[in-house]
């Protein structure tokens, strides 16, 4: 059982479940790919603070993980299957016939002595095998997606995400994604067929906020428990949002509103959205 949930023995342990990570068959992280990571508590470079409730936690070292999938033509054997403390999904330890060893997420049912390979020619589509969209064939699931071509993976990389690659037309292939949005991405793309591991992760209640202190997540104030000064929900007798949307302290709006600076480029791909935006503005109202 991938998740077992615990004898109400306390409070904070009656609700509480826990991911038994069946998964993971290697224990020890390779050295070689282990970096330092420093915490910033939520603060720049100037020592403020720029992204509430962060701070403490338990100490972790980054695993450098090759998202580009660019070593072509050599296959790699799977030495075990890790767990990652800096994303949701596990991680694949390869060996390449040449020696080199590197991480990938781990997608589900890749185990450990299986061969996995990534090349720019089309090669068996079988799971863990990474190629451009162009060489993989209309249907299969995808994870690990190239927006720019060479960049590297940047979409669907979470624990159980995936894409279906829908249709290919001219330079331009379409997925489906499950949040409904539907997206054109450049054939010349990559991306790893099969859908990212570790589905257990959504099904994880953590039960009491130490669990959470854990993750490095202090506790959070409401903004219309705060003071006017301090936030724009704050202030007032009682409970008073002061006649405006719920939004940051900053003033971003928090319900249906645009974040995005920089997705000039990338949203003129994008076929169906994931809220439409008369949905987003009704939902302000």
């Amino acid at each position: 059982m991938p998740i077992r949930k615990y004898k109400p023995t306390s409070a904070g342990r009656r609700d509480a479940t826990v991911n038994l990570h069946a998964e993971v068959t290697k224990k020890k992280p390779e050295k070689s790919l282990l970096r330092q990571k420093s915490k910033t508590g939520g603060r720049n470079h100037h020592g403020r603070i720029t992204q509430q409730g962060r701070g403490g936690g338990a100490k972790q070292r980054y695993r450098v993980i090759d998202f580009r999938r660019n070593k072509d033509g050599v296959e790699a054997k799977v030495i075990g299957i890790e767990y990652d403390p800096n994303r949701t999904c596990h991680i694949a330890l390869l060996e390449y016939a040449d020696g080199e060893k590197r991480y990938i997420l781990a997608p589900v049912g890749l185990t450990d002595g299986e061969t996995v390979m990534s090349s720019v020619t089309p090669v068996e589509p079988k799971v863990g095998n990474a190629m451009p969209l162009r060489s993989i064939p209309a249907g299969l699931n995808v994870h690990n997606i190239e927006m720019v071509p060479g960049k590297g993976g940047q979409m669907c990389r979470s624990a159980g995400t995936y894409a279906r690659l829908t249709n290919k037309e001219g330079r331009w292939g379409t997925l489906v994604f499950p949040s409904g949005e539907v997206r054109q991405i450049s054939l010349d793309c990559r991306a790893t067929i099969g859908q990212v591991g570790n589905l257990s992760h959504a099904g994880v209640v953590l039960g009491k906020a130490g669990r959470n202190r854990h993750k490095g997540r202090r506790p959070m104030v409401r903004g219309v428990a705060k003071s006017h000064h301090s936030h724009p929900m704050g202030g007032g007798e009682g409970r008073s949002k002061g006649n405006r949307p719920p939004a940051s302290k900053t003033g971003v709006l928090s319900k249906g509103g645009r974040t995005r600076k920089h997705g000039k480029n990338s949203n003129k791909r994008i076929i169906r959205r994931r809220v439409s935006k008369r949905y987003g503005q009704l939902r302000l109202k």
